[in-house]
């Protein structure tokens, strides 16, 4: 009986790993690296995607070839400055964020990082933004509030294409999904991310996995 050798990394070992992965295929532009070093500055929540988080939405959007984007969840715009990376001129992402204020934020990044244009935010609740929509959409990302996630799943399921692509950020929230002992604030959030990537796996509708970049990024396929 064969034995497969663990993959336990000490956490300097990770952080190594992820800037070598940064530093050999990441290209963070200047503008795009402005984004997260001014999200302390201006108060918002420092939970952007890593570099090679962004790298690897940005790779899926332009591998299925997407030309139609919904976002679930914007905040600074950074991951949405990623997927207009990846889309054609002609493409259009469709971003929603619940806080006016970030959404201001949001657009003055995108304006920095020239992809404004393809870009809309929609400002308001998630779930009723999401009725107006109708699609059919390429691929969505879903990095909003962690209760909504199943919500956002079964509307991503019934309006991406067959091949398209659901995506979701902290498929591992910090490994507390895993943690004998959660991080008491974190608790809640794995149970309902967990909730969500059992919810995934099972789905026959989905060809699925959880691709192990910074924390963890859910990528389902529509069949």
């Amino acid at each position: 009986m064969s034995h497969r050798p663990h993959l336990v990394f000490e956490p300097e070992i990770q952080d190594a790993l992820s800037q070598y992965i940064v530093e050999l295929y990441v290209d963070e532009t200047d503008a795009q690296r402005q984004i997260s070093e001014k999200t302390a500055i201006q108060g918002l929540p420092q939970i952007d995607l890593r570099a090679e988080e962004g790298w690897m939405l940005m790779f899926l959007t332009r591998l299925i070839q997407a030309r139609q984007v919904v976002e679930i969840g914007t905040l600074a715009g950074y991951s949405a400055t990623w997927i207009a990376r990846g889309l054609p001129d002609d493409g259009k992402l469709i971003t929603l964020e619940l806080d006016q204020r970030h959404a201001q934020i949001a657009r003055e990044n995108l304006d920095a990082n020239r992809v404004s244009h393809k870009v809309d935010i929609l400002v308001g609740d998630a779930a009723q933004n999401l009725k107006t929509l109708n699609g059919p959409f390429d691929l969505v990302f879903i990095d909003a509030d962690k209760e909504g996630y199943e919500v956002y799943l079964e509307w991503a399921i019934n309006h991406v294409r067959k091949g398209g692509l659901i995506t979701a950020h902290n498929a591992f929230q910090h490994g507390n999904i895993v943690a004998k002992m959660p991080t008491p604030h974190r608790a809640n959030s794995a149970k309902y991310i967990d909730a969500f990537n059992r919810r995934v796996a099972a789905d026959k509708r989905l060809l699925s996995t959880i691709i192990p970049v910074g924390d963890g990024l859910v990528a389902a396929m529509v069949l």
